[in-house]
């Protein structure tokens, strides 16, 4: 299992258009991909969980990969939310 923390920049945080980008992202890798922020965990494939969280600026996110791509999928997440939160 790969995973990394971050705090998310975003002054408008995780809204729906970085979250529909975010799901794309996602689904593009096999392994089993979460988002946790404080103690609720979403799956970043579905829409309706990532709004769920309700990610505003300066909260701090965790993101795990766990499968037989794990490696290519934390850092493509990584990449994503670097960018984009």
């Amino acid at each position: 299992m790969k995973r990394f923390q971050y705090t998310v920049k975003s002054l408008i945080g995780l809204h729906a258009r970085p979250a529909g980008l975010l799901i794309q992202t996602a689904r593009a890798y096999r392994s089993e991909i979460t988002i946790q922020k404080g103690e609720k965990t979403a799956n970043p494939k579905s829409l309706m969980s990532v709004l769920a969280l309700n990610v505003n600026q300066n909260d701090v996110i965790v993101v795990t990969a766990e499968g037989e791509d794990e490696e290519e999928a934390i850092a493509g997440m990584e990449g994503f939310v670097r960018e984009n939160l």
